[in-house]
């Protein structure tokens, strides 16, 4: 025990010893400057000193603009402006994909190589056919339980509401005899009105002008895109009245009726009407005479 309190006393000792630190002139021997200091002073002051200087830099890193110069860090600004790009890149490669889509339609819609969806006039939608023999048309266990429920209720209710069957009505662009009706087998993907030649030929919906121009074919072609993936189109017209990107509504002039482009034979309109890049028959929703 007596050694290790010695061991202690004499480290306490030297931790305690008073120095004097003096700076003396080489020439003259004057003495500039003294200071008087222990090693535990020395311990503390470096501990300190180091302890602020870590201080400092950590404040610098986190809450200055400083840290962009230091090798590793980039600057705060230019990782804005890559996630703003990001965000715009990814925009934009949606509506390329979008774009590629409608062109891609609108290039069917011109060469006439589609696919015939058939519809009926209780739906716009598609729908896949069934021959009688594969449906089953007896009502299941479910279905009995669920029209006794609906006649149940409907047995006490006076105020019965009736609803459209379809959420779009497609108006007529123009009042005529069909000459040529639709024929898919044929590839006549269209139904063609005779009319007299500068009669208004109107929309059938509201829409935007997708196409608007002469193409060697077809001569004039006006091509409206509708909402639930609808498309019409006019073929054979003597002028537009509308340009490509004009929004129309029901009923509007967009074209004036003629005998343009190779494939016409005589003053009529070749009208199309597509869903969803399917042609489908236009007399099913629209009465022409």
């Amino acid at each position: 025990m007596s050694a290790k309190r010695q061991k202690r006393e004499i480290l306490k000792k030297k931790l305690l010893t008073k120095n004097r630190l003096v700076i003396l002139n080489e020439e003259t021997f004057d003495e500039i400057f003294s200071l008087k200091l222990n090693l535990l002073n020395v311990f503390i002051a470096l501990t300190g000193g180091s302890i602020f200087l870590i201080a400092i830099t950590t404040y610098i890193i986190a809450f200055t603009p400083l840290r962009e110069y230091i090798p590793g860090y980039a600057s705060s600004k230019l990782k804005r402006e890559a996630t703003e790009l990001a965000l715009k890149s990814d925009s934009l490669e949606k509506a390329i994909k979008v774009n590629n889509a409608y062109i891609e339609s609108i290039k069917k819609v011109l060469a006439g190589d589609v696919e015939v969806a058939q519809l009926n006039m209780d739906s716009i939608k598609a729908g896949q056919l069934l021959a009688e023999d594969e449906v089953d048309f007896a009502p299941t266990k479910e279905d009995l339980k669920l029209r006794e429920q609906v006649a149940q209720e409907d047995k006490y209710n006076l105020f019965n509401k009736a609803g459209a069957k379809v959420n779009l009505v497609l108006f007529s662009p123009v009042t005529g005899h069909i000459t040529d009706k639709y024929d898919p087998k044929t590839k006549h993907f269209a139904v063609d009105i005779a009319v007299p030649k500068n009669t208004p030929i109107k929309s059938v919906a509201n829409g935007t002008v997708i196409f608007a121009d002469w193409t060697p074919t077809n001569g004039y072609v006006i091509i409206i895109r509708h909402g639930d993936g609808i498309i019409s189109v006019y073929k054979h017209v003597d002028s537009v009245t509308k340009s490509q990107g004009d929004v129309v509504r029901t009923g509007e002039v967009v074209a004036t009726a003629g005998s343009t482009g190779k494939e016409s034979t005589g003053i009529h309109l070749h009208f199309e009407l597509w869903k969803d890049g399917f042609a489908i028959d236009p007399t099913n929703f629209i009465d022409f005479e």
